[in-house]
């Protein structure tokens, strides 16, 4: 149970809450526990007391010559043992047999003799015509006695001396806490607000700085224990100037890109309109202009396929998908293409629904993963109709690894070992390629891969021959679904 309950979590008020909640709760145990000791210090004394009277009183039964027993008490002591301010006094003496010698006869009854040890006093707690009384009683062996005789000797008192010497002892105990509890309170809020004050510094020097300052925070002034957070927020604010840098380089890239078609667009515009150009002149801008036109358009659609697939991140929706279906469906897509660059295009490897296809995914963006892959191979291989390229797309299952791969390779140019990691880059092309592209088809394959957990890896097709051609390979992770188990057992 926290004693200060707020609508917002504060550290200030969970770290007081549980300094103070255990004092306060504690406090009344310890007023409990101060009673109990009070009252065994108050009735120390007064026990002495009473057993030195019943030793005094055990002193005065004698047995006379013949046998009977008698108790003397002078009238003085009598008035003595009575005479007292706070409390009433009683006492009681019985003779071997049970007999009433002197003093009070409606006193309690005392323990039997077994439990009762002789010549040792028992204290006890009583009740005499209504009133509380501590009562103190003790067998006493009688001088002279043949038999053992043993007389009952018994002393009590009313607690009124002890109640209240044991309420002195608890006001001179609890007073002082009664000022110590709201000082320590006191103490403690005040520590507790100074022990804070870097955690608002820092919260001053993070308010204090402008919009763009993405640089790292001072670890000065801030506790060890604060340390952790503000390593956490340095590495956020690195990870964010990074995305910043990467969005600026990216946006001037694509400025850079979009500029040229786009100028290339306004000029064959401007030949067109000048007087006296002829019918082939305008042909060939309509022409000029018709590609330029189509590269704009190809440069805006894989930019959009690559903010799709960065975008995608965690809320990616992922879904069992079988990669040998997905594969042939893009190559039915791209036959055309292939044909029109006179492209040898074919599949190898697993039949859809074959074992170990299966893989959880984006059918969206891994359509668009193979679209790039095997467009990039048409495009990037030289090819006629005299000398066709060949471009063989698999897709091998491993169902011992739980692995499925997707390998496209083609028998163009490949590319060098110093550029294999430059052409995933945005906008990066290999120098002496005369295809036209965008450059964002390889980042877009390695997003997309990324956001499936998979690895792209780029090597020749044929190192010995020449040209060596390019072999892309995607290791995707295999699903173990119930389509994939009984695809497995009829593979």
């Amino acid at each position: 149970m926290k004693i200060f309950q707020r609508e917002q979590r504060s550290l200030f008020g969970e770290i007081l809450d549980w300094m103070l909640t255990p004092l306060l709760l504690l406090w009344p145990v310890s007023l409990a526990l101060t009673w109990l000791v009070a009252q065994s210090l108050a009735n120390k004394p007064f026990d002495r007391a009473l057993e030195y009277n019943v030793h005094a009183l055990a002193q005065l039964i004698i047995v006379e010559p013949d046998g009977r027993i008698q108790f003397n008490l002078p009238q003085p002591a009598s008035e003595i043992l009575r005479a007292d301010e706070s409390d009433m006094v009683f006492y009681q003496v019985l003779d071997p047999q049970g007999e009433f010698l002197a003093g009070d006869r409606d006193f309690p009854a005392a323990h039997p003799r077994y439990n009762m040890p002789a010549g040792e006093v028992v204290l006890r707690d009583d009740e005499l015509r209504g009133i509380d009384i501590r009562v103190a009683a003790m067998w006493v062996r009688l001088p002279l006695s043949t038999d053992n005789a043993l007389a009952l000797v018994q002393v009590a008192e009313t607690r009124e001396k002890r109640s209240v010497l044991a309420a002195e002892i608890i006001k001179g105990v609890m007073l002082p806490q009664f000022v110590i509890l709201p000082l320590a309170v006191l103490l403690v809020w005040l520590a507790l607000a100074r022990g804070i004050k870097p955690l608002s510094r820092l919260e001053e020097r993070i308010r204090a700085r402008k919009p763009e300052d993405l640089s790292p925070l001072n670890h000065r002034g801030v506790p060890m224990e604060v340390v952790p957070l503000v390593d956490a927020v340095n590495d956020l604010l690195r990870r964010l100037n990074e995305s910043l840098a990467t969005q600026k380089r990216f946006l001037a890239d694509a400025a850079h890109q979009l500029k040229t078609p786009l100028a290339g667009l306004r000029m064959q515009a401007d030949l067109a309109q000048r007087e006296g150009t002829s019918t082939g002149e305008l042909k060939r801008s309509l022409e000029q202009i018709g590609r330029s036109s189509m590269r704009a358009t190809h440069t805006v659609n894989q930019l959009l396929s690559l903010a799709r697939a960065e975008g995608a991140g965690t809320g990616l929706q992922r879904t069992p998908c079988d990669l040998a279906a997905l594969v042939i469906e893009v190559m039915q897509d791209l036959l055309p293409l292939a044909l029109d660059k006179h492209v040898d295009m074919g599949y190898e490897g697993a039949e859809p629904g074959a074992a170990g296809v299966w893989l959880q995914g984006n059918a969206t963006l891994l359509k668009e993963m193979v679209r790039n892959l095997i467009s990039n191979a048409i495009n990037y291989s030289p090819s006629s109709a005299e000398k066709p390229a060949v471009v063989t797309v698999r897709v091998l299952p491993d169902l011992l690894a739980r692995v499925v791969l997707l390998q496209v390779e083609d028998t163009g140019p490949g590319v060098p070992q110093d550029e294999r990691d430059l052409v995933f880059q945005p906008f990066y092309r290999a120098l002496g390629s005369e295809a036209d592209g965008s450059g964002l088809g390889l980042p877009i394959v390695q997003e997309i891969a990324r956001q499936h957990g998979a690895e792209v890896v780029l090597e020749d097709a044929q190192p010995q021959r020449h040209p060596p051609g390019a072999l892309f390979t995607v290791r995707f992770r295999a699903m173990r679904s119930a389509i994939s188990l009984q695809a497995a057992s009829a593979y």
